[in-house]
């Protein structure tokens, strides 16, 4: 609640009190998050240095200016820039082909190609470039990296290529030196186990906190330096201010120097700009400005690159542990550049007790972490598989340039080959009569495959020709046309069923126009098929022909196949689950549970609430029927994201238009004190990217279950071993469903539906 000022106050009275808050903000949650991504960012500075062949100090230099420029002038607040493992290879490339100064010169253009990218307001054209291939861009990267540093994890040189360094890994290994082994492998073997330790209660879990990679640094020099290991360390020629260096130009190969201009451009670019997109799925303050945040990270880049500083991307690394670690604002990436500026200048000989084989062993971790099982699992699910191998090859195989353009070409004739793809197969149905469906683009590219599958209809039949398309040009309108003609002058008939977004009429009248990309079917909504209401009645009111319309869709694609399953259901109910959910309309219980009739005893309100017994006989009397005398196995209780209720709870239950409104949302407070007392569930939730009200929702389905094993009858049950109890909730903008328990999440991860082959 915000403290007004007394009338007779003066004017610094009533300002003053807003200073303190914006200063305790700051010194509570940024100062403390700002010492925590800095030492995470010290060790993978100078590793990313290391693997880019540049002075170890440039990506100091870049982790300085990356936090402190780029954290006062980017467009997202909780962003974190410096040098990033995306950039190495390109880096390296252009290292052993200018040299080091020519390098800084690129990134001080580079920079200058961002800040007019982010002038000319087309920072989010960027975000244009498939997902898929930025993800195997990186696990590229990574694979690369991973392979270049290996050979310096086991005391020898990489070679100049990753295929080189992958041929020659045999022979690094039998010329292996076990001092530079063993403290690589002690860096490895803590970056995989650290993590795991918060799995456990107590002092275990408490001191994860500490970064795993400066846990790992470190304990792997301790060791080095106990017990005198014959490994190379780190040699600075000084500290910070003393290895500022120039950037210089290239006397030639300035087709060369341009590439590596735009190609650092544009990667750092699209990187920043990808990571601003994640943080801002992890926090609900303030959203990012793409045009402010680009122009940033090019100001960035002019001045790491002027003083001799590795090229600066916004990192998903350090974003992430700043949004984790409870940052406010953006003081916390600027301190944690002042952080690592003073560790510079003043602690710099520290730095050169760290053997080479610890960032070696850091670096081979960071690089196979770029390679994401999650990433390839749903470029497999959505058909984008081949991209991103091919991607991926190319980035190893040739460079990261070739590699990408590769994958983008790839990428782009697969979405040119779905667009104007159409799905065409021909049916007999249990009648006798014929089916033929087409889903997606109808074009003149479809023709060889529509009158393939038409010919396949035998003469003389009747025939139902499905048109669930959103694009159907005058070539298939006529040769439609042509073959409708044809089929009733052998005795046939065809009825045509427009089931889509394009018309045969609208081809005939007109240019072809694309409609709505979705194509009706059992799980779209009215609005997505219904535009020409077809077989909705004319003399029936406005406001029911959706309804209407719907129910005669049923009629003609589903009532024949559901008709056998409620035959048997005739008589009575059996169902297997109460199922509690919201009332809200695009909460799907049949649809996200895959169930049918008889299935689920369904049992919906504002907010899914279960009041305390006795205050509300509604639910009270389905819980009784539902468990005591249907004799259901399970209670669902089923949340959902964007929930109304849960918005209007958090802005306070008395604000509600409505009297009734407010005392029935008043059945939530219980769940609203559980989630400001920082509910484990609200937690996790936070962690997994959802928004407070959505992080609310969640804790409510918790605080639901909690009632329902107190309830007299589904508590009794459950006692009894006779009736479990589970929450769901359903992620509306990713139509994903998780599993929620008294105290924990569990992300579920739903098998594909099959496809039907095509003719």
């Amino acid at each position: 609640m915000t403290t007004t000022a007394e009338p007779d106050s003066d004017h610094s009275t009533m300002t003053r009190p807003e200073q303190p808050s914006r200063v305790g903000s700051i010194l509570k949650y940024d100062v403390p998050a700002s010492l925590v991504v800095f030492l995470v960012a010290v060790p993978l500075s100078m590793g990313i240095a290391v693997a880019s062949g540049a002075p170890i100090m440039a990506g100091l230099i870049a982790a300085v200016v990356g936090g402190i420029l780029a954290g006062i002038l980017g467009g997202s607040p909780l962003q974190v820039s410096g040098p990033a493992a995306g950039l190495t290879v390109v880096v390296a490339e252009l290292v052993n082909q200018f040299g080091w100064g020519i390098t800084c010169a690129i990134t001080v253009l580079a920079g200058a190609v961002q800040i007019l990218l982010g002038m000319s307001r087309i920072a989010r054209s960027a975000l244009a470039i498939s997902p898929v291939v930025v993800h195997a861009m990186l696990a590229g990267i990574g694979i690369t990296i991973a392979l270049q540093q290996i050979h310096v994890l086991l005391g020898g040189e990489s070679e100049s290529s990753a295929v080189r360094n992958l041929l020659s890994i045999p022979t690094s290994v039998a010329n292996g030196q076990w001092p530079s082994v063993v403290v690589g492998g002690i860096v490895v073997a803590l970056m995989i186990v650290w993590p795991r330790l918060a799995q456990f209660s107590g002092v275990l879990a408490k001191v994860t906190k500490v970064p795993a990679a400066l846990v790992a640094v470190v304990a792997a020099t301790a060791v080095s330096i106990f017990f005198s290991l014959d490994v190379e360390r780190i040699n600075l020629p000084g500290n910070l201010i003393e290895s500022l260096s120039f950037p210089i130009m290239p006397d030639g190969q300035w087709s060369a120097f341009v590439t590596g201009v735009i190609t650092i451009a544009l990667i750092a670019s699209v990187e920043s700009l990808l990571s601003a997109v994640a943080v801002d799925k992890m926090h609900s303050g303030e959203r990012t400005n793409f045009d402010r945040e680009l122009m940033a990270q090019g100001a960035g880049n002019m001045a790491s690159g002027a003083i001799g500083g590795l090229p600066i991307t916004g990192v998903i690394v350090r974003s992430a542990t700043n949004v984790k670690v409870g940052a406010k604002s953006r003081a916390s990436a600027i301190l944690h550049g002042v952080w690592i500026l003073i560790f510079s200048v003043l602690f710099i000989s520290i730095v050169e007790l760290v053997p080479f084989a610890a960032l070696a062993g850091l670096l081979v971790m960071i690089g196979v972490q770029l390679v994401k099982l999650a990433d390839i699992k749903i470029a497999n699910k959505t058909g984008d598989i081949a991209v991103y191998a091919v991607t991926v090859v190319g980035v190893v195989a040739l460079n990261l340039l070739e590699g990408v353009l590769i994958g983008l070409a790839l990428s782009i004739i697969l979405v040119l080959r779905r667009v104007v793809w159409a799905k065409v197969r021909a049916e007999e149905t249990v009648d006798g009569t014929w089916r033929v469906t087409t889903e997606g683009s109808l074009s003149f590219l479809a023709l060889p495959r529509l009158t393939h599958v038409l010919s396949t209809v035998p003469a003389g039949t009747a025939v139902a020709v499905h048109l669930e398309v959103d694009f159907l040009d005058h070539a298939v309108h006529d040769a439609l046309n042509e073959w409708i003609r044809q089929h009733e002058l052998g005795g046939g008939t065809v009825k045509v069923v427009e089931a889509g977004t394009a018309s045969m009429a609208a081809a005939a009248e007109g240019p072809p126009k694309r409609g709505s990309a979705t194509v009706r079917s059992s799980l779209a909504p009215w609005r997505a098929w219904q535009l020409k209401n077809h077989d909705a009645q004319e003399d029936s009111p406005v406001a029911l022909r959706a309804v209407l319309s719907g129910v005669a869709e049923y009629h003609r694609t589903h009532a024949s196949s559901i008709r056998p399953h409620l035959e048997g259901l005739t008589e009575f109910q059996d169902p297997d689950t109460l199922f509690l959910c919201c009332v809200d309309s695009r909460v799907m219980p049949n649809t996200i549970t895959s169930s049918g009739p008889g299935d689920l005893f369904t049992v919906r309100n504002m907010g899914n609430l279960v009041p305390v017994q006795g205050q509300d006989c509604s639910v009270e009397a389905a819980l009784a029927f539902g468990v005591d005398q249907l004799g259901t196995s399970s209670v669902v209780v089923c949340g959902h994201s964007g929930c109304g209720a849960m918005k209007a709870v958090l802005s306070g239950p008395e604000n509600a238009a409505d009297e009734s409104v407010e005392e029935w949302l008043g059945h939530a407070v219980a769940s609203l004190e559980a989630y400001r007392s920082g509910h484990v569930v609200g937690r996790q939730a936070a962690e997994l990217g959802f928004c407070e009200a959505d992080q609310l929702a969640m804790v409510n389905v918790a605080v639901q279950l909690q009632t329902l094993t107190r309830h007299r009858v589904v508590g009794r049950a459950n006692a009894e071993g006779r009736l479990r109890i589970t929450g769901l909730f359903f992620d509306i903008p990713t139509a994903r469903v998780l599993q929620i328990g008294t105290r924990e999440i569990t992300v579920l991860d739903p098998a594909d539906c099959p496809q039907t082959v095509d003719a």
